[in-house]
């Protein structure tokens, strides 16, 4: 386990370099986290039969990354950055990825924001093409689960996120501290093992919108779970107690509000 728990002396997060640009991993990882999204719904689309023209789903997929992007950046100077009012009175900072002339990509990306961001973007996007809402978001969530699994591998490799304390033996060392790889946890747990759950389920839903709210309640579960083992934001730390972080304050959030649109959606199909 040596050169594990030492893996991040050993890697480099630049891949490569395009003249003064470094292309990071975390960066790589992201593009496959897009590409794979896309491509494994496509596939279960023409694998199902589902009923929804290439062109309209295609059409989606950039309201929808549009609406990822938009709320991942915008809910971390939200919720997370200590330069928010700066932010909110200079909103064309928050996109701009050059400090004083010098490229430096953008950081800082809110996961519930993103998801926000995803729900608006695909209302807007029904609204605007008269297609089912909870039916193009049940197709949606399949791909975005399995595309989870690289995005978390891009903060692995990015080396952030970093998990908590511990003397397991699979703990990497961080600026010489042992700690739990939280990110490979979150890979597992929020994106795995809910891609699985999903693909189960895709072909026994009892109504459209169910997969959509199943991938909601698990993914809050899993995250509250894996924010145990993950370090709370320096910046922030723990909101309440000695446990309750952002990232949990927000799944709760998120879960209530799955469950009582289920218990809604129940009462309406029963």
């Amino acid at each position: 386990m040596k050169f594990w728990q030492n893996i991040y002396s050993q890697f480099d997060p630049i891949a490569f370099n395009i003249g003064s640009v470094a292309v990071h991993w975390y960066g790589i990882m992201y593009a496959f986290a897009l590409l794979s999204a896309i491509y494994v719904a496509k596939w279960f689309i023409k694998y199902d039969n589902i009923n929804i023209k290439q062109e309209v789903f295609d059409s989606y997929i950039w309201w929808a990354e549009i609406g990822v992007i938009l709320g991942a950046r915008i809910g971390y100077v939200l919720f997370y950055d200590t330069h928010t009012m700066y932010y909110l009175i200079h909103p064309w900072q928050i996109f701009n990825p050059f400090i004083d002339g010098t490229y430096v990509g953008i950081s800082g990306m809110s996961y519930h924001g993103a998801f926000i961001g995803f729900l608006l973007a695909s209302f807007l996007f029904c609204k605007k093409h008269k297609v089912s809402f909870w039916f193009i978001t049940d197709i949606a969530v399949i791909g975005i689960s399995f595309g989870y699994i690289f995005g978390r591998f891009g903060n692995f490799f990015n080396q952030e996120l970093v998990g908590r304390v511990t003397d397991l033996p699979w703990g990497i060392y961080v600026n010489g501290i042992l700690r739990h790889p939280s990110q490979i946890y979150e890979a597992f747990l929020e994106g795995l093992v809910i891609f699985l759950i999903l693909v189960y389920f895709r072909n026994r839903k009892k109504f459209d919108g169910q997969l959509a709210i199943i991938y909601a309640l698990c993914y809050s579960l899993a995250r509250i779970t894996a924010e145990f083992f993950r370090q709370p934001d320096v910046q922030l730390g723990f909101l309440y107690g000695g446990w309750l972080t952002m990232g949990i304050l927000q799944s709760i959030f998120i879960l209530i509000l799955a469950v009582l649109i289920l218990i809604v959606i129940n009462k309406r199909v029963n």
